[in-house]
């Protein structure tokens, strides 16, 4: 009877105050790729459950109905087999099996990251650069010839293409609420697409661990209205920071929780000259830093 009461009134209030603290972004999804992400997890857990479920039913009524005080249990020591059994307990698992590989395959194609995406009655992409550095992110705006350290905005209902690749250790970027992650690597460039289906602000770091500050990786998305995003970047544009090849080796230099920065003015080609670092002889890369003016 006490067993009973404990379970009743102590063990609900436990969990619910140890999740009392837990934002679970990756279950509150405000853009599409997020949104199907927590589609597919749903359905993988309903397709669990079938097989989990029982078992746990089973365990626990075999252990009741077969105890040791229970006399009117049938006891039958040459039981070996059964057809039907066989069959059900097969069955079902090649079953999920089958319907898991179908998702997973779908999915891997509709939800491809370098896939590009369409919205309703935009046609335009907006392109954004990121390098991770250590440790913080830079993001560059080639269209809007701006750049930001630690700070990500975007317009709600706008395809956004993220070019990304690292100044230093693998890195990955991930934006819970918008899309799954995807790696950074010297160099090497991948891709993600996503769009915001919502004004709103939502939180972005990186998901795979490089270094002493690592767990200050991150920043802030902002997901505003085209006005406010065109008013964002004239903003930006009237900041006395330039990115220029002095201000960018500073920021290669290793620092943790860094503020948030603007840029006014940047080199187009430094997202390309970061990527070729690691994959061209030094007096290469030197001619090539001269050929685009950045020296």
């Amino acid at each position: 009877m006490i067993l009973k009461k404990f379970i009743q009134i102590v063990l609900p209030g436990s969990v619910m105050f140890l999740l009392s603290g837990c934002e679970l972004a990756v279950l509150n999804p405000k853009g599409v790729i997020a949104a199907q992400e927590v589609k597919i997890m749903l359905i993988s857990a309903a397709l669990m459950l079938i097989v989990v479920l029982p078992v746990i039913f089973l365990a626990l009524f075999f252990s009741w109905r077969y105890r040791e005080g229970n006399r009117n249990a049938k006891y039958a020591p040459e039981w070996a087999h059964s057809t039907v059994l066989e069959l059900i307990w097969w069955s079902i698992p090649c079953a999920i099996i089958a319907i898991l590989g179908i998702i997973t395959w779908h999915s891997s194609h509709t939800l491809d990251p370098f896939r590009p995406l369409n919205a309703a009655g935009k046609t335009q992409t907006m392109t954004i650069q990121a390098i991770a550095l250590e440790w913080k992110w830079l993001f560059i705006y080639p269209e809007q010839n701006i750049a930001t350290i630690n700070y990500l905005q975007i317009p709600a209902g706008v395809p956004v293409r993220f070019e990304i690749t690292s100044e230093g250790p693998m890195n990955s970027l991930l934006i819970p609420q918008l899309a799954g992650q995807v790696y950074a690597m010297a160099g090497m460039q991948s891709r993600l697409h996503l769009i915001a289906d919502e004004v709103g602000d939502y939180q972005g770091f990186s998901s795979n661990f490089s270094g002493r500050g690592f767990s200050g990786m991150k920043f802030l998305v902002r997901a505003s209205t085209q006005k406010d995003f065109d008013r964002w970047v004239e903003s930006v544009k009237r900041s006395s920071n330039v990115l220029d090849k002095t201000r960018y080796d500073q920021l290669l230099v290793p620092s943790e929780s860094n503020p948030v920065e603007y840029f006014s003015a940047i080199n187009k080609y430094l997202f390309r000259i970061s990527i070729m670092k690691a994959m061209m002889p030094a007096k290469d890369v030197e001619a090539l830093c001269k050929e685009k003016s950045w020296v």
